[in-house]
């Protein structure tokens, strides 16, 4: 059952897939303390309105939403990444963090000229990064000009940089990512073309970029969003996203201590199927095929990251 209109004077955009009220429950039993490290609220759009520059207009998915979901999922945490039809203006993630009482940590979006004081106010209320977008379908501008400025100003805080690029941009950005002084954080893997092969040269150069460059992250989700083969399982040998699984799989056991999944919930631009998220995470043990890995993935990885001063 999909989520219903948006509110307010917005009106989504067409042809917008609306997220499911009602997923499956896991039948992955997650471990305690797990962390859903990637997901968005959307508005409610009559309280926080969407940005007048915004690609995309869609449909409600509050902090109370997503919250309910956690529960259904059987996750403790979550890290809320602000999402871009909210632009820089993070007011309803700020509302989602403080309604989360230490249960939520998040990843804003700012502009170069953010204040010390602004800064503050949103590292009280729970975020400990910034996201910048070089999806240039998403935004009208490729941010490198403003990353380093807005580096130099939350280094001191301890907060990270979470990246989304696609996988044929990393030749072109390998250079100016690499340098990035901070912990850097790749969204969805660089977004490899599963259809190639996890062994050849374009997957290879994310696998390089992540050898040689100690402080980068990455997270192994969304397999959503780069499957062929899609959220059916084709026979008894082969499960939901089944083509994403050997270039997760790869990622997790090289660098078990670099990696995070989230759900990607409310799943914004999907344009052909709209995931269970359920079914997302009995994805997990497909990709993290260990209780150790799992754990790493789930609750020591994000926990290090977003929690590290309560010494989880």
């Amino acid at each position: 059952m999909a989520h219903g209109d948006t509110s307010g004077d917005f009106e989504k955009t067409p042809g917008w897939l609306d997220w499911y009220e009602a997923p499956s429950v896991p039948t992955f039993t997650l471990p305690e303390g797990a962390v859903d490290a990637h997901c968005h609220v959307f508005g409610p759009g009559a309280q926080f309105p969407y940005a007048p520059e915004r690609k995309y207009t869609p449909c409600d998915a509050s902090a109370a939403q997503l919250f309910a979901l956690r529960d259904r999922l059987g996750f403790d945490c979550n890290v809320v990444v602000q999402a871009t039809c909210h632009g820089s203006d993070n007011s309803a993630l700020v509302d989602a963090l403080r309604r989360g009482a230490g249960r939520a940590r998040g990843v804003a979006t700012v502009r170069r000229d953010i204040t010390e004081e602004e800064l503050a106010e949103l590292h009280e209320a729970g975020v400990r990064g910034v996201r910048f977008n070089f999806v240039t379908r998403l935004v009208d501008r490729v941010p490198t000009d403003s990353l380093e400025e807005i580096v130099s100003k939350i280094a001191p805080l301890g907060w990270h940089v979470v990246i989304y690029f696609e996988a044929e941009d990393l030749p072109e950005l390998y250079d100016f990512f690499s340098a990035i002084p901070v912990t850097v954080v790749v969204d969805h893997m660089g977004r490899p073309d599963v259809t190639k092969d996890p062994d050849g040269e374009d997957f290879g150069l994310f696998l390089r970029f992540l050898r040689e460059n100690d402080n980068v992250w990455t997270k192994v989700s969304c397999p959503e969003r780069l499957s062929v083969t899609g959220p059916t399982a084709l026979d008894g040998e082969q499960h939901a996203y089944a083509d994403v699984v050997p270039f997760a799989r790869r990622v997790i056991e090289e660098f078990p201590d670099r990696v995070l999944w989230g759900t990607d919930w409310p799943h914004p631009n999907l344009k052909d199927h709209m995931p269970d998220d359920g079914l997302l995470v009995d994805y997990i043990p497909q990709i993290a095929t260990t209780v150790e890995l799992q754990r790493k993935l789930l609750v020591d990885n994000p926990r290090r990251l977003y929690w590290k001063e309560e010494g989880d």
